[in-house]
C-alpha cells in the first residue's frame, strides 16, 4: 500500500516536470498569442465622443499591445492609440477597433464587435433667444440668437403670430404688422452646425400693443333716438371695436373707454328723422356732431351710402368710416378734401358724398394720425357728413 503511494507521487512529479519543460519548450520556440475574450469598446457612438479600447484576454505570458481603429472595416490612419476621438467621416458607419497581442518572437490580432453607425451629436439651446425692441404695431423688433452648447455655423429665423408662422418674417428682425395687433408674436432660431443635429429654440411670446401708448383717455355713453331697427348692443360692439382698431383714432394715442352713463360725449344711434333734432345744420340725410354729440345716421349706418357701395365698398368699412368721420369731429377735426387722385382719401373727408378721384378709405390717414393737437369740440357748430 505505501509503495503504490510512492508511485503515485513520483508519476505526478514526472507528468508535472514534462509539462512544465514542454510549456518551457514551447515558449521557447516562440508560439503565437492566443486571444480568449475579443476586444471590446467603451463609450458612446456620437461625433466627437471618445471611445476606449479594452485589449481583450490572451493566453500567453507577457505581451505588449497596438491599436487600430477601423472605420467600417477600413484602418483609420493615424487612429492607433486606445482611444479615439470620434471624427466627421465616422458619422453614419461603424467602428470597430483591431488590437494585436506581441511577445518577442509571434504577434497576434483579434477585432471588437463594431459600435452602432456614429450618430450626429446634440446641439443644446442653453439660453433662448429673446425679442428686443418695442412690441408695438409698426416698431421693428430684432432677436438674440440664444446661447448654445457649440456655437452654430448657421441660424435660421422664423417669426410666428400666435400658432401659425409669418410668411415671409425669416431675417433677424421683423416689423409689426396691423394683423399682428393684440396677438402673441415668437420667434423660431434654427441653429445649424456640421455634425449636429438641428436644433431649435423658441423665445418668450409677447403680446403686440398699439403703435403709440396712451395719450389721453376718453369716455363715452350710447344712446338712440327714435324708432330704432337696429340692434343697440351690436351697433355698440362694433363702435367699441372701431375704437379699439389700431388703424383708427387709437393710433393718435386716444384711448375710449364706454360708461354707462354720463362721459366726455355720448354716441348716438338716431333714426333718420330725428338727426336734425339735434341741430337745424343737421340733416336727416347724413349723420353728424354737435357739442358732445357724436350722432350716427341709424339709414346710413344700415345702408351706408351709393357713392361708398357704388365704389364697390362695404357697409362693415362703412359703419367704422362714420364712427371715425364724426368723432374726428369731436376731437376737434374739421373736413378735408382729397390730396390727389389715386391717393387715400381722409377719414374726415366727406366720402359718403362721393371720393373726388380718392381711394375709399374707413381709417385716419398718416398724416391725420401725426396731427398733435385735440380738443374737445363741445360748444362748436354742427358738422353734417
Amino acid at each position: 500500500m505505501g509503495l503504490t503511494l510512492r508511485w503515485c507521487s513520483a508519476l505526478v512529479c514526472a507528468l508535472t516536470l514534462l509539462l512544465t519543460s514542454g510549456l518551457l519548450l514551447n515558449a521557447a520556440h516562440g508560439l503565437a498569442p492566443v486571444n480568449q475574450v475579443a476586444p471590446t469598446i467603451a463609450g458612446t457612438a456620437i461625433y466627437r465622443e471618445t471611445l476606449s479600447a479594452t485589449s481583450g484576454t490572451w493566453a500567453a505570458g507577457a505581451l505588449t499591445f497596438g491599436y487600430q481603429w477601423l472605420r467600417a472595416g477600413v484602418p483609420i490612419a493615424g487612429a492607433t492609440d486606445p482611444t479615439y476621438r470620434l471624427q466627421l467621416d465616422d458619422i453614419g458607419r461603424e467602428i470597430s477597433v483591431r488590437v494585436t497581442a506581441s511577445d518577442e518572437v509571434e504577434q497576434e490580432s483579434a477585432a471588437s464587435a463594431p459600435t452602432q453607425p456614429v450618430a450626429k451629436a446634440d446641439l443644446a439651446n442653453e439660453v433662448p433667444p429673446e425679442i428686443a425692441g418695442k412690441v408695438r404695431v409698426g416698431s421693428v423688433v430684432s432677436t438674440t440668437a440664444g446661447g448654445w452648447s457649440v456655437r452654430p455655423t448657421t441660424l435660421r429665423y422664423q417669426w410666428w403670430r400666435g400658432k401659425r408662422p409669418i410668411a415671409s418674417a425669416t431675417e433677424e428682425s421683423y416689423r409689426l404688422r396691423l394683423r399682428d395687433f393684440g396677438k402673441r408674436v415668437s420667434v423660431v432660431v434654427t441653429a445649424k452646425r456640421e455634425g449636429y443635429r438641428l436644433s431649435e429654440a423658441i423665445s418668450r411670446r409677447v403680446r403686440v400693443k398699439h403703435r403709440v401708448p396712451v395719450r389721453r383717455t376718453v369716455t363715452y355713453h350710447v344712446e338712440t333716438r327714435g324708432r330704432i331697427t337696429t340692434n343697440r348692443a351690436s351697433f355698440a360692439h362694433l363702435a367699441q371695436r372701431t375704437y379699439d382698431d389700431p388703424r383708427g383714432w387709437r393710433g393718435l394715442g386716444v384711448k375710449f373707454e364706454r360708461v354707462k352713463r354720463g362721459g366726455d360725449f355720448t354716441l348716438v344711434l338716431a333714426q333718420a328723422a330725428k338727426v336734425t333734432s339735434f341741430s337745424s345744420a343737421c340733416s336727416t340725410l347724413w349723420s353728424c356732431q354737435i357739442g358732445r354729440f357724436v350722432i350716427i345716421n341709424q339709414t346710413r349706418w344700415k345702408r351706408a351710402s351709393s357713392a361708398w357701395t357704388g365704389n364697390g365698398q362695404s357697409r362693415r368699412d362703412y359703419r367704422h368710416l362714420v364712427v371715425n368721420h364724426e368723432t374726428g369731429h369731436w376731437l376737434g377735426r374739421a373736413h378735408m378734401g382729397c390730396p390727389g387722385p389715386g391717393r387715400l382719401a381722409p377719414v374726415l373727408m366727406q366720402q359718403s358724398k362721393g371720393l373726388g378721384g380718392c381711394k375709399a378709405n374707413p381709417w385716419p390717414t398718416r398724416s391725420e394720425l401725426r396731427l398733435r393737437s385735440m380738443r374737445a369740440a363741445a360748444g362748436i357748430l354742427a358738422v353734417a357728413e
